[in-house]
């Protein structure tokens, strides 16, 4: 950094054609000025200012040198100001992925608020219901829902639980059922990132039961399956917050009320940082105490 100091002074001193008005700016000596622009000369062996007692002005060959530095000098000092305003809590820009459904209802508000206490920071926000890799996609941190992480290679926050509930149309046949032993693969509608198949591992407390759901039918979009249970297709299993509006319009209802798989939660997933930037810390901080009580509605 002491090269880029003397570059930087050195342009400032073509451009204020003053060693003593470059020393104020800069909050420098005059003579410490006069060294570090001698010493650049010397390195480069070239003469870069004419001196006279009332002003400097460039040679020749200090107006070439310049004109080609001023660019890189210029991106240097725009980098380092990202870097120093990236590190201070109320400023900077913050890269988060997050769920689909959660990031078209959930977080709009949440970050409105947050931008109107930080209306320095900047926001890159990314939709995605799979799960994403928050180190080549160079996130800050994602949002994620999913069963106990077990990456040992980033850090992850657990926010809170996420109850998941079976739902069918309420005028449908799986209404009366009481065992998942009535269901068949073809009857389960699955969720699943690839579009694929989906194990579902239900238990009343005592037993348990293992279903393959998504032979018939699966889809990497809770609102479509929602959607898709709601014409009759079949049962799917879905967080609470997916069906929401679903079940207040009584479109889907709880069926097998006694049968529950393992709950899903909802963290906050890091890269592997030593110590969480203060913007980052900020947000998750934030988001923590935004969020809503509709992520556990009434069933």
């Amino acid at each position: 950094m002491n090269d880029f100091k003397a570059l930087k002074t050195f342009l400032m001193a073509a451009e204020k054609k003053s060693f003593a008005q470059v020393a104020r700016e800069l909050d420098m000596t005059p003579a410490a000025v006069t060294r570090a622009i001698a010493a650049l000369e010397a390195d480069l062996g070239v003469q870069l200012f004419v001196r006279t007692t009332r002003q400097v002005s460039l040679t020749a060959d200090g107006a070439v040198f310049a004109a080609q530095i001023k660019p890189s000098i210029e991106a240097l000092e725009a980098a380092r100001r990202d870097v120093v305003n990236a590190n201070k809590a109320d400023q900077g820009r913050l890269r988060i992925s997050a769920p689909t459904w959660l990031g078209k209802t959930i977080l709009p508000p949440i970050l409105a608020g947050f931008k109107e206490l930080h209306p320095k920071m900047c926001f890159e926000i990314s939709l995605s219901d799979g799960l994403v890799n928050i180190l080549d996609d160079e996130y800050d941190l994602a949002i994620r829902i999913s069963s106990q992480p077990s990456d040992k290679f980033t850090i992850w926050r657990k926010i809170c639980v996420i109850p998941r509930i079976l739902v069918a149309a309420p005028n449908s046949r799986f209404v009366d059922m009481k065992h998942p032993g009535e269901l068949s693969p073809d009857d389960c509608l699955a969720y699943n990132g690839d579009s694929r198949r989906e194990n579902w591992v239900l238990s009343d407390g005592g037993s348990t039961v293992n279903i393959s759901a998504g032979r018939a039918f699966s889809a990497n979009s809770g609102e479509v399956l929602a959607d898709m249970a709601a014409e009759g297709l079949g049962v799917t299993l879905l967080p609470g917050f997916d069906i929401s509006k679903h079940l207040q319009a009584g479109k889907l209802v709880h069926v097998l009320r006694n049968w529950a798989p393992p709950d899903l939660w909802l963290t906050l997933y890091y890269p592997p940082y030593q110590a969480l930037p203060p913007r980052v810390a900020l947000f998750s901080k934030f988001f923590e105490q935004q969020l809503p009580a509709s992520l556990h509605p009434p069933y």
